[in-house]
This record gives C-alpha cells, sequence and structure tokens, in this order.
C-alpha cells in the first residue's frame, strides 16, 4: 500500500497477505484523487469519514492530503489493527479508526462530513442501498462530496445525488453531492 501524495508522499505500508481486503489499486486511487481535486481541496476537509475502511489505504491518504479529521469504520478486527498500526507508525491524531459495522454506524451517527469514501465488497448484500442511507440520515454536509466504490454489475445514474461515474480497469467510482 502506497500513499499517493501530500505530507506522507511515496511512503509504503506493507499489508498482510492473510488480510481478506481488496485494497484500492494505486493506479485507481491515484486517478481517483486527480478527479476528485476538481471538486474538492482536501486541505479545507474539516472532517471525512472512510467506511469499509480495509487496510485504511484512503484514510492515510487523506490525513496525508490535509484533512483535518478522518473517521474509518471497520468491521474486522485485523483490518481494524493494521489501520491503528500505519497511524502510529505516522504518527497522527488526525486519524480515528473505529471498529463495527458501517450500516449501524450509518444509522446511528448524527456527525455531517465534508467527504465520504465507502469501498464495501463489491458482493455486499445490501450495498445499493448506501447511497441512500448516507443522504437519508443526513451524513454528508451541503457542499459535501460522497465516492463509492463498487463493481461494474452496478450503477448509480438514477440516483439524485449522481453527478459522475469513473472506471478504472475493474474498479468503479460513482461520485454523489
Amino acid at each position: 500500500m502506497r500513499v499517493i501524495s501530500g505530507i506522507y508522499k511515496r511512503r509504503r505500508f506493507d499489508v498482510p497477505r492473510t488480510f481478506k481486503a481488496r485494497p484500492t489499486t494505486d493506479f485507481a486511487k491515484e486517478n481517483l484523487f486527480n478527479v476528485l481535486s476538481n471538486y474538492i481541496d482536501f486541505e479545507e476537509v474539516e472532517t471525512a469519514l472512510d467506511l469499509f475502511a480495509g487496510t485504511g489505504s484512503i484514510s492515510i491518504e487523506l490525513v496525508s492530503r490535509g484533512c483535518g479529521r478522518v473517521i474509518s469504520v471497520e468491521k474486522e478486527g485485523a483490518h481494524h489493527a493494521f489501520i491503528c498500526k500505519v497511524i502510529q507508525e505516522v504518527k497522527t491524531d488526525k486519524c480515528l479508526p473505529i471498529r463495527g459495522d458501517v450500516f449501524k454506524f450509518i444509522n446511528g451517527n448524527r456527525q455531517q462530513f465534508d467527504f465520504i469514501f465507502a469501498d464495501p465488497p463489491y458482493d455486499l448484500k445490501g450495498l445499493e442501498t448506501i447511497p441512500e442511507l448516507i443522504f437519508k440520515n443526513n451524513l454528508l454536509k451541503e457542499d459535501g462530496l460522497f465516492v463509492l466504490e463498487h463493481g461494474k454489475q452496478d450503477n448509480f445514474e438514477d440516483n439524485p445525488h449522481f453527478v459522475e461515474r469513473r472506471i478504472y480497469g475493474s474498479v468503479n467510482f460513482s461520485i454523489f453531492r
């Protein structure tokens, strides 16, 4: 896992081979952040949310790029521990890893975020409901941005908050406002 840009640029973290997580590829992550830089200045992001955080790749990228605070939600214990380890290695207090179920977090949280990223397993039951839940629970600030990573079989273009879809190999990102 490599940090693409910011204060931790080029830092690498070895993800254990035993992990079930499918980290966003460096190629897809770099291209996505190039697109996102047209929508948002990460140094002005006060609060970001990384759902299904996995290895914490997106979380550490957000901190590296200047986000004020990142909350990372991950259910798997080993993945949560890895995120904590990475945070300790870079010595930041800007990332708060939470071990828990994303759907419970979404439905129980009342904080709003400038930026939300979700990278659920592509075969996750209920994946298609995530954008609706984000907006129903009012988790995104008025000018905020929400990005959902998903497989090619999912299409969110009919969602009223949908902005655009980007495809990088087998990785699909739907962007919402």
